[in-house]
């Protein structure tokens, strides 16, 4: 790698294979000597007068970034010479790698704020070394200077990149590391540029200011939002430039996104500007897809924010209005483009989520707008392919707006009762997209079933006879492995559904259920949702499920004694978790379910292993607070349905008693309550 390497090639493969190694650098970073000789012929590489090799050299340092962070402190004020200097002069390309080197530090120095709040205990292995805040007098300057350097069409290109988005992207990051000392340093840039004659500087400091909106305390920001608020609502509509409206919109967003709503103390948006903010974001959503794309987003989070505010909403008065907009957004020629169409229905389905009550009717005025949208993109014309995908994904997001407004309707019984007038009709357009095959439809249009069975209860048996092959057909579905996760999860609303109505496809469910769990063709993801599944068959059936007991439980115990043995890795950790929360709730359902019935000593066999299976992941002490939850819950239902059988058992076991004692005392209020029914059933059984 060295400069002395005459051949360029030479030295572009030595500098590659470098960054390909450097995983495997532990014990060379770990001797003094040996880093520094490292450190310095990356260096000197970022140097190189051949760019291909200065771009791979700041690739190096970026994964030395996050490798050997805890080992940088002695080169960094070098590396931010080096680092500055390219951004400032070289190509776009090595730029690029100079910037991603401080979104790198700022990664890790979050992550090690986060797991230790800056208390360095004995347990943190790396401690922080605040580089971005001791590089901030330098770094904000450089990052500031980056946001002038846009492109001419960079909101038209999707998958656009260059020096002002990274740099923009790391202030975001270091604004996020050091919180409100970031303020101070670009309030003037913003105040300097914010009305310059150049779109670039108007541009750049918006984009300043959206980008600092995540991290800073809101005491800090909000009276920097009340003034800038006004202006911004005035450049979305008076701005000639269409970059700098994007920026204005998608800085709006943010302000939605993080600076109202419950979270925060004093409002930003009152009665006198809330009419406004609706009429501009209205607007500009007849403006550039790009930019409409953007107002769309804030609607969307100005929604959001308002979800908590109790029965009435601010936005109440303008529902109507805004969801005629949102509906001809999506109606537009170009919302093909910049995403438009999906955010305007995913807008559409947030503000109809967040509606309250007194917009329940306006709600149920949309039910035939949209089921006619739906039937229009079933009508059998000859579609090409690029077409026929088109229309797939029209039909995914009409399936998913239809979720949506189901849940809500569904939830308080006048609407419900007036919303059953159209559930056969559209069960019937449901059934009609399942004909359509295609995977990412199948998956809304099972979703929205879902909430439908939710919302006609037992009423849903009578689409079974006609569901029930594409409810199958999901089930078998390997290798769209969601499409299958997300059908064994309607198979559970619809068992909640139904209870015992459900008994006449049991068998088919449960031989389907059971034959995924011992394919190895399917997808690891769907396993915890199967098990859960079990415990919702269940709970519907009751004692009937004592046919298939023999098998569930067969299945339960070999996945149980599997997932206590799964050495720590984090990604594997989370799915143990999920794994157990699976397995422990297919228990809770099967007890719940044969309770006061005669044949729970069908049960009792069983017992020994799954008091086993919670000593087990008891002392392991890595379930999560949800398993913890579902474990506790598990010890009481097994106490609760075998009374006495279960009394001598729970005493003998070895850790029920501190596994109980533990979560008496959590600070999860969940857990708490969980435990403390537990404990009752308990006492309830030894005392028997």
């Amino acid at each position: 790698m060295s400069s002395s390497e005459g051949n360029t090639d030479v030295r572009l493969a030595a500098t590659r294979a470098l960054y390909n190694a450097l995983g495997f650098a532990q014990a060379n970073f770990s001797n003094d000597m040996e880093r520094d000789y490292i450190m310095r012929v990356v260096c000197e590489a970022t140097l190189s007068p051949e760019v291909r090799i200065r771009q791979a050299a700041f690739e190096c340092l970026v994964s030395i970034s996050s490798t050997y962070y805890e080992k940088l402190a002695p080169y960094i004020q070098d590396i931010f010479n080096i680092t500055a200097k390219a951004v400032r002069e070289d190509e776009e390309p090595v730029a690029l790698q100079a910037i991603e080197f401080w979104s790198s530090i700022c990664d890790e120095e979050i992550d090690i704020l986060e797991e230790y709040g800056g208390d360095f205990t004995g347990d943190s292995d790396i401690p922080c070394f605040y580089f971005i805040k001791q590089a901030l007098p330098a770094l904000v300057p450089m990052l500031l200077e980056t946001l002038l350097k846009q492109e001419e069409d960079q909101d038209q290109d999707e998958g656009a990149w260059n020096i002002a988005m990274a740099g923009g992207t790391c202030l975001g990051l270091v604004a996020r590391t050091v919180g409100d000392d970031i303020v101070p340093l670009v309030v003037p840039f913003i105040e300097e540029n914010i009305s310059k004659p150049d779109w670039r500087q108007r541009e750049a400091a918006t984009y300043a200011f959206g980008s600092i909106l995540e991290g800073p305390s809101p005491e800090k920001l909000i009276p920097l939002v009340n003034v800038a608020l006004t202006f911004m609502l005035s450049a979305l509509t008076k701005d000639p430039n269409s970059h700098v409206k994007d920026t204005t919109a998608w800085t709006l967003g943010r302000i939605f996104e993080l600076l109202h709503g419950s979270v925060v103390d004093s409002p930003i948006i009152s009665q006198a500007n809330c009419q406004q903010i609706i009429t501009v974001l209205l607007q500009s959503m007849k403006d550039t897809p790009n930019v409409a794309e953007k107002a769309c987003g804030a609607l969307y989070f100005l929604a959001q924010g308002y979800e908590e505010m109790g029965p009435s909403s601010p936005l109440t008065p303008f529902f109507q209005e805004i969801v005629q907009s949102l509906l001809t957004v999506t109606h537009r020629e170009d919302a093909g483009e910049s995403r438009l169409r999906t955010a305007a229905y995913e807008t559409l389905n947030e503000v109809v989520r967040c509606s309250t009550d007194e917009t329940a009717p306006l709600v149920l005025q949309l039910v035939p707008v949209i089921m006619m949208e739906l039937h229009n993109t079933l009508e059998g014309q000859k579609l090409s392919s690029d077409e026929r995908e088109k229309q797939s994904e029209l039909q995914g997001l009409l399936c998913g707006c239809l979720q949506v407004i189901i849940q809500k309707l569904g939830a308080s019984e006048p609407t419900k009762y007036v919303f059953m007038q159209y559930a056969d009709q559209i069960m019937g357009l449901f059934l009609r997209v399942f004909a359509c095959r295609s995977a990412t439809v199948h998956e809304e249009a099972m979703l929205a079933i879902g909430a439908l069975a939710y919302a006609t209860g037992e009423d849903f048996a009578k689409y079974m006879p006609e569901f029930y092959r594409y409810l199958e057909m999901g089930l078998q579905n390997f290798e769209e492995y969601q499409v299958c996760a997300v059908t064994v999860g309607v198979v559970g609303d619809i068992s909640r559904a139904l209870e015992e109505k459900i008994v006449p496809y049991c068998d088919g469910i449960m031989t389907q259920l059971l034959k995924n769990l011992s394919s190895n063709q399917l997808h690891r993801s769907v396993k915890p949702p199967i098990f859960s599944c079990f415990g919702d068959i269940a709970l519907a059936v009751g004692e009937y499920f004592e046919k298939y007991l023999m098998w569930a439980m067969s299945a339960l115990q070999s996945a149980a004694e599997l997932s206590t043995h799964i050495a720590g890795d984090d990604e594997l950790v989370e799915y143990t978790n999920s794994l157990r929360n699976g397995i422990l709730e297919a228990y809770s359902g099967i007890f719940q379910g044969f309770k006061n019935s005669p044949k729970t000593q069908l049960l009792i066999p069983y017992a020994p292993h799954i008091l086993q299976f919670l000593d087990g992941i008891y002392m392991e002490k890595d379930m999560d607070d949800v398993v913890m939850k579902t474990a506790i819950g598990v010890l009481g239902d097994l106490a609760d349905t075998l009374g006495s059988h279960a009394g001598s058992m729970i005493q003998q076991s070895v850790s029920s008693k501190d596994f109980l004692n533990e979560c008496l005392s959590s600070e999860d209020l969940m857990i708490k309550e969980s435990a403390e029914w537990a404990k009752l059933a308990i006492s309830r059984a030894i005392s028997v």
